[in-house]
């Protein structure tokens, strides 16, 4: 099966050649068909599985059959980055044609947008906030919107977009396509898609767990020891461009610092830059500019590389949902991947999440020198290799020389 079956406008079928797309993924293959034929739809997939083509092929050959220039849709993101990747993915497959998207999302200044809004853009791909405010000033005219899309839902409504999107529902026509995409579906994503899909067409791809191109292994380790740990992984392991997710932008900062420190090519990617900045980062890495990206979870949610090798969870993530978001970001385009994740005694509850999504034990492995001790060796379970004995030995005779040292100088600094 390859594209030539959905009867595409030519220059659409020319643009997939051009981006080098040959057989329709799982996600596209269902999905095409039911957006062509108008209707209503309810995706659930994971990142990785060709989703953002899903919907914008068969938005733009509807644009196609009957042209005329004004707002006709709208695309709703989480992320600065994901609305810059959709917007050029309509790009790639819109081939030589004139430009027809334009993104909308705060940070940057609005009059561009505003303007995009007033010479007849086809396709905005906004996220909430700043798309809010502008409907409520005046500058936007939705009233021929024809198709809305609802993409990664569920990081919209942990985003806390629920009430922006239920803003924005009542100045779009109630005539119109509607389409939810979502990795997830928790009851409020499902209450919501009840109110606004009329009729839905029901797509599922392999949601329940990361994509079965990714291998997985934890790493057990203490907190202290996890810089040294990554530094030692990267040192031992073959690698292409390595996406390490860490739990704050603090850390992200200060592991980019120390990454670079070692002459590593990285950049950090994280909530607090610019948005010039964040997209320089994002560029870079895509480019090979960059071989490490070190990004929090919302940052990163944009970042559409299918040439990452590895994914390292530095912070084992809050949520087995959060764990196949980010693995989602290696063994994508049919590529495989692997994913590391350094854990703790604490973590052994996701870890358990993580292995039931997955229907089975995670490896559990111990680089010489980064065991867990005592009650935290218990995450190894039975597997691993445990630090041998005079190794542990030098490592407890350093902690205790530290300690001493430590009080030493306190005892001074009192007298």
């Amino acid at each position: 099966m390859n594209f030539d079956q959905f009867s595409f406008n030519a220059h659409i079928a020319d643009a997939i050649r051009a981006v080098g797309y040959s057989h329709p993924t799982p996600i596209q293959k269902k999905a095409i068909p039911l957006i062509l034929q108008g209707r209503d739809l309810l995706g659930l997939a994971q990142t990785g599985t060709g989703k953002t083509a899903a919907f914008v092929l068969p938005i733009l050959e509807q644009l196609d059959k009957n042209p005329f220039r004004a707002l006709r849709v709208l695309i709703l993101e989480p992320t600065r980055e994901l609305a810059e990747q959709i917007h050029q993915s309509i790009a790639d497959l819109n081939g030589d044609r004139a430009a027809r998207s334009a993104t909308i999302y705060g940070g940057v200044s609005r009059n561009a947008q505003i303007r995009n809004a007033q010479r007849g853009i086809e396709i905005f791909v906004a996220c909430p906030g700043r798309m809010l405010d502008l409907l409520d000033e005046g500058h936007i005219d939705v009233s021929s919107i024809e198709t809305l899309v609802l993409d990664e839902a569920d990081r919209l409504f942990d985003m806390g977009f629920l009430p922006d999107i239920r803003r924005i529902l009542r100045y779009l026509p109630s005539q119109r396509q509607t389409l939810l995409f979502s990795a997830t579906m928790p009851e409020d994503i499902r209450a919501l898609a009840a109110n606004i899909l009329r009729d839905p067409a029901h797509v599922q791809v392999g949601a329940a767990a990361p994509v079965n191109t990714v291998s997985h292994a934890l790493y057990p380790v203490s907190e202290m020891l996890k810089s040294q740990l990554l530094l030692s992984v990267l040192e031992q392991t073959p690698t292409g461009r390595v996406l390490v997710f860490t739990r704050t932008k603090r850390r992200a900062c200060k592991l980019t610092a120390l990454l670079a420190k070692k002459r590593y090519r990285v950049s950090a990617l994280q909530g607090d830059m610019k948005q010039n900045h964040r997209q320089s980062a994002i560029d870079g890495f895509r480019s090979g500019k960059y071989d490490i990206l070190v990004a929090t979870d919302i940052a990163a949610r944009g970042i559409d590389v299918s040439e990452i090798s590895h994914v390292i969870n530095y912070d084992m993530p809050d949520t087995a949902d959060t764990y196949t978001h980010r693995i989602g970001r290696t063994g994508r385009a049919c590529n495989t991947g692997e994913a590391f994740t350094f854990i703790a005694q604490a973590d052994e509850p996701i870890v358990r999440q993580v292995e039931k999504i997955l229907g089975s034990r995670i490896e559990r492995r111990c680089l010489a020198g980064f065991a867990p001790e005592g009650k935290e060796a218990g995450i190894l379970s039975g597997s691993g290799t445990l630090m041998d004995t005079s190794l542990q030995r030098r490592i407890h005779t350093r902690k205790f020389r530290l300690g001493v040292a430590g009080r030493k100088r306190r005892l001074r600094s009192l007298q």
